[in-house]
């Protein structure tokens, strides 16, 4: 058996050289997913929709309804919880806040970001919905709001239960809104440590030891129990000449099911690292002007520029940038009028004429374009006809 998987990594790594991508590590792991945050990639997955046990992971879902909240006012960050009995007898790693104890909601999410805590997870379920029950109604309805198609959620801390399911690439897509959606609080996961006022400091480090052996990595998550295996969501930041100074480069890897604490750092480490040295970030275009202007008729302008907002990055193998493409497709001809930001067509990205595709991004008119007048309108329509 172990030989018949050898050969079938080696037809498979021998596929995707010939198609002119990197070859990833081989990442010993029930599955996994590499992501390139800053341009949206998948680099690398194997079983990225495989069904899973999320383990403590499930706290960034809590996280993300928490967060959510506290967005909207529903939720303040130095208003305490009343430490409920049920929230203290939650099994698993701990806060160790006692019952009856008042505690900020900041220190509640510290807890069980750095800690794990699940009596602190418990606690802010509580706190914001009433009950773990409600809470849970909201994970899955924001599941569900996030595109992630294949989770269900049965609690909000990741204790073993049936139906309490996941996949690599649904956590990617959590982790990464996560990010993206609540930038003033992703901080706590950087934490190194962590111990509220008079408990035990047994447990005040954050189990994510990337933290402390790569700078470049600032979160997010661990998770373990028996049936999950070791897990971690881990992002690094670091610079890229196409983005310029001040602009770091967001990779993102989703490695679970792991055999040890140390395996899932490790894998992780070894994901991340190959993102960034096997692939590299190209820009085409311009933010501006666009990939393309093209010919508009019945327009107040001749020209439109067609683009991507924001410009358009691509993650490209290493060694192949200089052969990355563009291909647009728009309907043609192109009448006005066009808004700005107005979905044309697609752009389509891919190395050389016939090479593997990298990326497709919705194409946009940039500017507007306004509808001319009678008489320009008029002579375009002849122009087509003759044509």
């Amino acid at each position: 058996m172990k030989r018949w998987l050898v050969l079938v990594w080696a037809l498979v790594s021998a596929w995707v050289q010939a198609a002119g991508l990197p070859t990833p590590p081989e990442i010993a792991a029930r599955a996994y997913l590499l992501m390139d945050v800053t341009t949206g990639q998948v680099l690398a997955s194997r079983d990225p929709d495989e069904a899973v046990e999320p383990a403590s992971l499930t706290k960034l879902m809590t996280a993300y309804v928490v967060f959510s909240a506290l967005k909207a006012g529903q939720m303040r960050l130095d208003q305490t919880v009343t430490i409920s009995e049920n929230a203290w007898r939650t099994p698993g790693s701990r806060m160790f806040v006692e019952p009856n104890w008042q505690v900020p909601v900041e220190d509640l999410l510290k807890g069980m970001i750095v800690q794990s805590g699940n009596d602190a997870t418990v606690a802010l379920a509580e706190g914001l919905a009433g009950s773990v029950a409600q809470f849970v109604v909201l994970m899955n309805q924001q599941a569900q709001a996030l595109g992630m198609s294949k989770t269900h959620y049965t609690n909000p801390e990741g204790l073993t239960e049936a139906g309490h399911t996941t996949t690599a690439r649904d956590l990617a897509t959590l982790a990464t809104r996560l990010m993206r959606d609540f930038p003033q609080y992703v901080g706590y996961y950087a934490l190194q440590h962590y111990r509220y006022p008079n408990t035990p400091k047994a447990n005040d480090t954050n189990r994510n030891t990337l933290l402390f052996r790569d700078p470049s990595v600032d979160g997010l998550k661990t998770g373990h129990t028996e049936a999950a295996g070791y897990c971690l969501v881990a992002t690094a930041h670091r610079p890229s000449a196409a983005l310029g100074a001040g602009q770091d480069r967001r990779l993102l890897s989703v490695v679970l099911g792991t055999a040890s604490s140390s395996a899932r750092a490790n894998e992780s480490q070894k994901l991340l690292n190959w993102g960034y040295t096997a692939y590299r970030l190209v820009r085409l275009g311009d933010a501006t002007k666009g990939l393309a202007q093209v010919k508009v008729y019945k327009g107040e302008q001749e020209q439109a520029a067609l683009g991507v907002s924001g410009g358009l990055l691509v993650a490209a193998p290493v060694g192949q940038t200089d052969a990355v493409q563009a291909k647009l497709s728009y309907p043609q001809p192109l009448l006005a009028p066009l808004e700005a930001g107005q979905v044309i067509g697609e752009v389509r990205v891919q190395v050389g004429e016939s090479g593997p595709e990298l990326m497709r991004q919705p194409l946009r008119a940039l500017a507007a374009v306004p509808q001319a007048g009678w008489l320009k309108r008029t002579w375009d329509a002849l122009l087509l006809a003759v044509d």
